[in-house]
């Protein structure tokens, strides 16, 4: 009775709460550690502090998970409802100004999204908000859908159709596939036929991790060339297109990247003579953040360099 006491003569802050409800959400010290941008032992510690005032274990390790008491979930709705409230007191109150603001915005994208946005993204700002900074950020997408809630990640932005509870979306631009070979290349045209395309050496870019439906197209290359005409496989698209760039060796990268690096690298756009779906590029944010204004500006930053722009974006 005495440890409940003390424990109560403390009052909760809204840190804590946060605790409660990624921990919730999360069931694992470690990944709850990084979304909060914190340190395990930091947080063990706040845990400790919490099991004292509610007088309960809260989360229970079981395995590897953390499990959350009966006490626990009773807390989820309450908790849940107060971090919302906060949130939107917070966007009522907060004005954003771009041209003096200098927040720092963050978003996600695969490595292929960032070389063919930031260039676009960066003028933009440079022109509007001259002190707006922005962070790049690489994460687990296992992490995703928390960093957005949270707001520890203002946008992310791909084909992450894995996204759905408390997100929003809006489309960007539709985009294809394209191949890229090196100029000159001794026996490839532009537009070659699908035995003149399989007879070549390929270089693929496996499916993992990439953000992409690229997946689909590996298999859809698989099924049209030789197993022993694929050179390398390789987990990016960039360094992909540095080898075709250095040998006979074909790449199939998504469209609006392989209009920059094509540019970039001086390589030739080739249209590969296969059926490739073509896939959608959103930006997605969590409900929470909606009406909060700097969040709206930066959405309608991307809106504005993307949407319908065939020109920066590549085409296919």
């Amino acid at each position: 009775m005495g440890a409940n006491l003390r424990g109560h003569a403390e009052q909760l802050d809204l840190y804590q709460l946060q605790v409660i409800d990624v921990l919730l959400r999360e069931q694992s010290l470690t990944r709850s550690a990084l979304v909060l941008n914190t340190t395990q032992p930091a947080l063990s510690k706040t845990l400790a502090r919490l099991r004292i005032y509610f007088d309960d274990p809260l989360f229970i390790r079981v395995s590897l998970s953390m499990e959350p008491t009966p006490k626990a979930l009773s807390l989820a709705a309450p908790i849940r409802l107060i971090l919302d409230e906060m949130q939107s007191l917070r966007c009522a109150q907060v004005p954003f100004d771009p041209k003096t603001s200098d927040r720092s915005f963050s978003f996600f994208a695969t490595d292929a999204g960032m070389v063919v946005m930031l260039p676009p993204m960066v003028k933009t700002l440079h022109r509007q908000a001259p002190s707006v900074r922005l962070k790049a950020v690489q994460l687990e997408e296992d992490h995703l859908h928390s960093w957005l809630k949270s707001g520890k990640v203002d946008l992310a932005i791909g084909a992450y159709p894995a996204l759905t509870q408390g997100i929003r979306r809006q489309r960007l631009f539709m985009a294809g596939y394209m191949s890229l070979m090196r100029k000159g290349h001794p026996r490839l045209r532009a537009e070659p036929t699908v035995a003149e395309f399989a007879a070549e050496q390929h270089v693929l870019v496996s499916a993992s991790g990439t953000g992409h439906g690229i997946e689909v197209v590996e298999h859809a290359l698989e099924a049209a060339v030789p197993a022993n005409h694929f050179t390398v496989r390789v987990p990016g698209f960039t360094a992909a297109a540095v080898v075709a760039k250095h040998t006979d060796g074909i790449v199939t990268l998504p469209s609006p990247l392989a209009a920059v690096l094509a540019r970039e690298l001086d390589l030739e756009l080739i249209k590969p003579p296969l059926r490739l779906p073509r896939f959608e590029v959103a930006q997605y944010w969590h409900e929470r953040f909606h009406r909060e204004a700097g969040n709206q500006w930066f959405r309608s930053v991307l809106h504005e360099c993307f949407t319908g722009s065939a020109k920066v974006i590549g085409s296919g």
